[in-house]
C-alpha cells in the first residue's frame, strides 16, 4: 500500500506532497461519522529491547511469537466462500452474506473465535464435508476492542476438516474502510441502474489492509492465516463486477434486473489482499508482450464511466511493469489478469489487492494537456510500486505485522528501479535522495522515531507504522545494502527469497538468509542493526596530517545524544571519493565507533559517502565543507543533495552551523538541476520557516534566496517549449516560485498578469496548467478576496483530476486573517472531501505569516474539528502531524500538549509525540542561532 502516512510525499513521487506514499509519498481520507473503537497504544521499544533472531533457540522465538495477541489456534482456514446480496444500494446502504469457510480443526473446542467488526453474525454451524450439520451456535458474543466474534458450542468440535456456515449483514460505509461507498459526479451519461443519492452517483470497493477485512465478512484476519477465496456478488444488470480473479459465471439474481458475479478462485493469500469493486466501470486494455502459460495476460486500467481516456498513462506503465518484474523477480506474474482501478474517495495512495489493485485518481488518472506533468512522475512510480507488491507481499506475505517493511521498504525501492528503468530521463534516484532520503532522515532524527522492524503485539496497532520510517527509512536500507551487495547479486537473492517463500510468510531473517546465500557474506550481521535500533548514525571527520578519523554516533536533530541512545555500532559503508578529480573510490566500511583511515588527510580532496548510498549524515571540517562548496562542478547530483541535506540538518542540530550552510548554499547559484534546487529550497524553506518570526532575519533570508534564485529563474524564463524535458518544467516551475516567494517585482507582476486574464475570462489559456499551483498560490498570498474568491469558485468547478488539490493548496497561502477563517470552515465543510483534509492543514502550516491561527481555529472549534476528523484514524492523525510541526515556539508546544491532556488522543497520539519534537527542536534552533544568523545576513549585505 502507498502513501498511507505521507505524503507525502507516501510516500516519495515529488517534493511536499499533500500524500506521503501509504506514502506519500506524498500514502488523507474521507470518513464515516461512527464511533471509533479504543485501540492499544503503540509501545516503541527502548534500544535495549531484546528482539529475537536467526541465533535465538526455536523455543525462544515462539515465545516471542506468543506474545502477539493473536487468534485462538484451534481451527486454521482452508477456503473461503463468501456470497453477498441484497445490496441496499441507497438509503441504509446494507447487505447480507452468507460465508462458508472450510476449516481445519487442530484440537478439540467448543469455541470459534473470528475477527468481525460492524458485521451482524445471524447464525452459525459447523457441517462436515458433505454438508450435515454437526453443530449449531448456541451463542454468539462479540468483543468491539478487539473486533472479535465467539460463536459458542453447545457439543464439542473434534479435530477434523470441517465447514463454518455463516449468515451475516453489513454495511456499506463511507468511510474508505472494508467494504465502502464512494461518491462522484460523472462527466457524462450514466448507467440507469448506478446507485445515485442527492447529487451523487456510487461505486463500491474494499480496502481491507491492514486490519479492515473483518468489517466486509467474519474472518481469520490475520496476514499468516492464509487461504483460497471463492467470491460471489449479486449486484444490477447494468454493473459491472470486479474481484481479484476473472469472471467464473453469471446467473440470475434474486429479482429482474439482478445478476450473481462469481469469481474464479484465488491463490492462497491473506485476508488483507482480498477485494472487489462494483461500479459503472468502462477500461482501457493493454494485452503483455511477454507470454505467460503461452499466451499474453490482459492488463486493464477501469475508471468510472467518461475517465477511461486519462488513465491510458497509467496502463502504458503497468502491462509495461508486469513483464519487467517477472523478468527481474525470476518468477511469473501469477494471476491470468491484473486489473487498476480508480477509486474516487480514497484514504491512501493505492493498495496493492492481488489481481485488482485500487488507486486514489490522482495517482492513476492523467488528462494530458490538463494535468501537471508532476503527476505523470507519481503514477509511474505508484503504479509500479503496487505491481511489485503482487510478488513481494503479496505471493510472499510478511509473517506478521511488526515486519510491515519488508512488504513497504522493498516495494519502494523496487519500484523506483522500474521507473528509473522505463523513464531513465528522470534520474529518479537522485529524486529519491532529495525526497525519499530526506523525509526518512527527518523523521528518524526524532526521539520520536522508531526501528524499521516494530514489535507489534496487537494488530490493531499497525496504523501507526504506515510512515516514512517503514516505507523511506526501508527502502534507503534496501538501496545501501543493494549497491554495497552489487545489484545483479542483490536481485538474485530476492529472486532466491520470493521462490523459496511463494505462497507463504516469511521474515526479515529470511530475506538475510537469501542474501547471505546469494552474496556469500553474512548480511544478518550488519543489517540487522539497521533494521532493529533506532535512529541512525552522523559520521564526524577529523583531519590529521596522513589521515582522517572517523568517528560513529547517533544522530538526533536536537544535538543532544545520552549514552544510552548512543550505543548502537552501525555498519556503515564510507564510500570514500578521493583525488583531484574524486576519481578513486575506497569502499570500506566503518565498524567500530572511531577509526582511522590512512592516505587521505588535512590537505587531501575527498568526499564520503559516494551518492548519498549510505543512510547517514556527515559532518566534516568548516573548511573541507567549504571547499566541496567550491568544486561543485566535481560531485555528483546525489552527492550535492546530500551536502546540503546534511549541512542543513547539522545546523538544525549545532554540530554545524547556520552561516556554513548559507556560505554553502550560495555556491548553487549557477545550478541548472532541477533536483539540486529542489534540495535548495528545502534547505530555506526551513531556514525562512524556523526564523519567521523575527523580522530582520526573515527579511534577510527573503533576500539572501531572491538574489539566489533570480539569475536561475530569469535565465529559465515563463515559457515552455514542445516536447520539453520532464526535469526541465519542473525547475522552471520551482524556479518561479522561489522568485516570487522572495519578492521578486517582475515575477510577481507576471503572475498577476497571467492570474487576472484566466480570471477575468479574457484568456482561459493564460495559465500554462503547469503553472496552476504556482501562480494560484502567489495570486493568493500577495493579492486580495478576488483572488481568493477566483480560486475557490476554481475548486468548485474544475473537472481537472489534480485541480481539486492544487486550490486547496493555494488557497491555503492567504496572509489575511479573515480569508484564513473562511478557508478553515471551507475546509471542514461538506465541499472538501475528507481524503483531502490534510491538504488544508499543509499549506497552512506551511504559511509563516498565519499558521498560529489554525491552531487557534482547532482549539476554538474543537468538537466541529475533532467530529470532521474522527472517521477515521489515518485522517486525524495526518491532520495533527502535519498540521502542527512547523511551530518554533516552545510556549505553543507547551499549549498544544496542555489542550490534548484532557482527549482522547489514541487516534493521534504519536502524530503528537512527533508534533513536540519538531517544535522543540525548532525552538531550540531558533534560540540558538537567530544573532548568528542575523549577524551573517548583515555582513553579507542581506539585511
Amino acid at each position: 500500500m502507498w502513501g498511507r502516512r505521507s505524503i507525502a510525499r507516501a510516500g516519495v513521487a515529488f517534493q511536499a506532497r499533500p500524500l506521503t506514499v501509504r506514502p506519500a509519498p506524498l500514502r488523507t481520507i474521507h470518513l464515516v461519522s461512527r464511533t471509533l473503537p479504543t485501540r492499544p497504544r503503540l509501545r516503541f521499544p527502548a534500544l535495549k529491547t531484546f528482539t529475537p533472531t536467526r541465533h535465538c533457540s526455536a523455543e525462544v522465538r515462539m515465545m516471542a511469537s506468543q506474545e502477539r495477541e493473536t487468534l485462538p489456534d484451534v481451527a486454521k482456514p482452508i477456503n473461503y466462500h463468501v456470497s453477498l446480496f441484497d445490496l441496499q444500494l441507497g438509503g441504509s446502504w446494507g447487505y447480507k452474506g452468507t460465508l462458508k469457510i472450510d476449516l481445519q480443526v487442530t484440537r478439540a473446542t467448543t469455541e470459534i473465535v473470528l475477527n468481525s467488526k460492524e458485521i451482524n453474525v445471524q447464525n452459525a454451524e459447523i457441517l462436515d464435508k458433505d454438508g450435515s450439520q454437526l453443530a449449531k451456535a448456541s451463542g454468539i458474543t462479540y468483543d468491539k476492542k478487539s473486533e472479535r466474534v465467539a460463536l459458542a458450542f453447545s457439543q464439542e468440535v473434534a479435530p477434523a476438516d470441517v465447514v463454518l456456515s455463516i449468515n451475516f449483514t453489513g454495511t456499506m460505509n463511507n468511510a474508505m474502510s472494508g467494504f465502502y461507498r464512494s461518491k462522484y459526479k460523472p462527466t457524462g451519461e450514466v448507467s440507469a441502474d448506478t446507485p445515485k443519492e442527492d447529487d451523487f452517483h456510487y461505486m463500491l470497493s474494499t480496502q481491507f489492509e491492514s486490519c479492515d477485512a473483518r468489517r466486509a465478512f467474519p474472518c481469520f484476519d490475520e496476514p499468516n492465516l492464509k487461504s483460497t477465496f471463492d467470491f460471489e456478488i449479486e449486484v444490477p444488470k447494468g454493473q459491472t463486477a470486479l474481484s481479484n480473479m476473472p469472471v467464473l459465471s453469471e446467473r440470475e439474481g434474486s429479482t429482474p434486473g439482478l445478476k450473481f458475479v462469481t469469481f474464479e478462485k484465488t491463490p492462497v493469500m491473506s485476508t488483507y489482499l482480498l477485494a472487489w469493486a462494483v461500479g459503472d466501470f468502462e477500461y482501457v486494455e493493454a494485452m503483455t508482450e511477454r507470454k505467460y502459460k503461452g499466451k499474453s495476460i490482459p492488463v486493464r486500467v477501469y475508471t468510472t464511466r467518461g475517465l477511461q481516456n486519462q488513465a491510458r498513462f497509467a496502463l502504458e506503465c503497468a502491462h509495461r511493469t508486469v513483464d519487467y518484474f517477472s523478468e527481474v523477480f525470476e518468477i511469473e506474474y501469477p494471476l491470468p489478469k491484473a486489473d487498476l482501478l480508480a477509486v474516487h474517495e480514497f484514504a491512501m495512495g493505492a493498495m496493492e489487492n492481488w489481481g485488482l489493485v485500487t488507486y486514489r485518481t490522482t495517482a492513476v488518472l492523467f488528462d494530458e494537456g490538463k494535468s501537471d506533468n508532476r503527476y505523470k512522475n507519481r503514477i509511474a512510480y505508484v503504479v509500479a510500486h503496487e505491481l511489485a507488491h503482487q510478488w513481494f507481499g503479496n505471493l510472499v506475505t510478511m509473517d506478521w505485522w511488526n515486519e510491515l517493511w519488508l512488504n513497504e521498504g522493498f516495494a519502494t525501492w523496487v519500484g523506483w528501479l522500474a521507473v528509473d528503468h522505463f523513464y531513465p530521463e528522470w534520474n529518479v534516484w537522485s529524486q529519491f535522495v532529495a525526497e525519499g532520503v530526506q523525509q526518512a532522515f527527518h523523521l528518524d532524527s526524532l526521539r520520536a522515531s522508531h526501528p524499521i522492524e516494530v514489535p507489534v503485539k496487537n494488530a490493531l496497532e499497525v496504523d501507526q507504522i504506515f510512515d516514512h520510517i517503514s516505507y523511506l527509512k526501508g527502502s534507503s536500507v534496501i538501496r545501501m545494502l543493494s549497491v554495497h551487495l552489487g545489484r545483479e547479486t542483490f536481485l538474485r537473492g530476492v529472486a532466491d527469497y520470493l521462490k523459496s517463500h511463494a505462497y507463504g510468510n516469511a521474515t526479515t531473517n529470511d530475506l538475510w538468509s537469501a542474501l547471505s546465500k546469494a552474496s556469500g557474506q553474512d548480511v544478518h550481521s550488519f543489517m540487522d542493526p539497521w533494521i532493529r535500533k533506532i535512529g541512525f548514525p552522523v559520521v564526524t571527520v577529523a583531519e590529521e596530517p596522513g589521515q582522517i578519523t572517523v568517528k560513529q554516533n547517533r544522530f538526533l536533530s536536537t544535538g543532544d545524544a545520552k549514552p544510552e541512545e548512543d550505543e548502537t555500532k552501525w555498519w556503515i559503508p564510507l564510500g570514500i571519493k578521493s583525488g583531484p578529480q574524486l576519481a578513486t573510490v575506497d569502499t570500506r566500511a566503518l565498524t567500530l565507533k572511531s577509526d582511522t583511515v590512512p592516505g587521505i588527510g588535512e590537505d587531501s580532496f575527498y568526499k564520503i559517502n559516494k551518492d548519498l548510498s549510505g543512510f547517514y549524515r556527515t559532518n566534516y571540517p568548516p573548511p573541507h565543507l567549504a571547499k566541496l562548496g567550491q568544486s561543485l562542478d566535481l560531485l555528483s547530483t546525489e552527492d550535492k543533495i546530500g551536502l546540503l541535506g546534511d549541512a542543513s540538518a547539522l545546523a538544525v542540530s549545532g554540530e554545524g552551523t547556520t552561516p556554513a550552510l548559507l556560505t554553502l548554499l550560495e555556491g548553487f547559484k549557477n545550478e541548472q538541476n532541477y533536483l539540486v534546487w529542489s534540495q535548495v529550497s528545502a534547505s530555506l524553506a526551513n531556514l525562512r520557516s524556523v526564523f519567521s518570526q523575527n523580522e530582520k532575519v526573515a527579511e534577510g533570508l527573503k533576500q539572501f534566496t531572491l538574489r539566489l534564485a533570480t539569475p536561475a529563474a530569469e535565465r529559465i524564463g515563463w515559457e515552455f517549449q514542445p516536447g520539453e524535458d520532464y526535469l526541465v518544467v519542473q525547475l522552471r516551475k520551482l524556479l518561479i516560485s522561489m522568485a516570487c516567494n522572495a519578492g521578486h517585482e517582475g515575477f510577481v507582476a507576471e503572475a498577476k498578469r497571467r492570474f487576472d486574464l484566466w480570471a477575468d475570462g479574457k484568456d482561459v489559456n493564460a495559465i500554462h496548467t503547469n503553472l496552476r499551483s504556482v501562480i494560484f498560490g502567489v495570486n493568493v498570498s500577495e493579492g486580495s478576496r478576488k483572488a481568493y474568491d477566483a480560486v475557490k469558485a476554481e475548486y468548485l468547478r474544475t473537472d481537472s483530476v489534480d485541480g481539486k488539490e492544487i486550490c486547496l493548496s493555494a488557497l491555503g497561502r492567504t496572509k489575511d486573517a479573515a480569508l484564513v477563517k473562511d478557508y478553515l470552515d471551507f475546509v471542514f465543510s461538506d465541499k472538501v472531501a475528507v481524503q483531502d483534509l490534510h491538504s488544508g492543514a499543509v499549506s497552512l502550516a506551511g504559511n509563516s505569516k498565519v499558521r498560529h491561527l489554525l491552531w487557534g481555529y482547532i482549539k476554538e472549534n474543537w468538537d466541529a474539528v475533532s467530529n470532521r476528523l474522527s472517521f477515521n484514524n489515518v485522517v486525524f492523525e495526518r491532520f495533527v502531524r502535519m498540521g502542527l510541526s512547523k511551530f518554533a515556539d516552545h510556549q505553543i508546544s507547551e499549549d498544544i500538549a496542555a489542550f490534548f491532556q484532557d482527549k482522547d488522543t489514541v487516534a493521534y497520539d504519536r502524530a503528537l509525540v512527533i508534533v513536540a519534537d519538531n517544535i522543540r527542536t525548532n525552538a531550540s534552533y531558533k534560540e540558538r542561532d537567530v544573532a548568528l544568523v542575523l549577524e551573517w545576513l548583515q555582513a553579507h549585505g542581506y539585511a
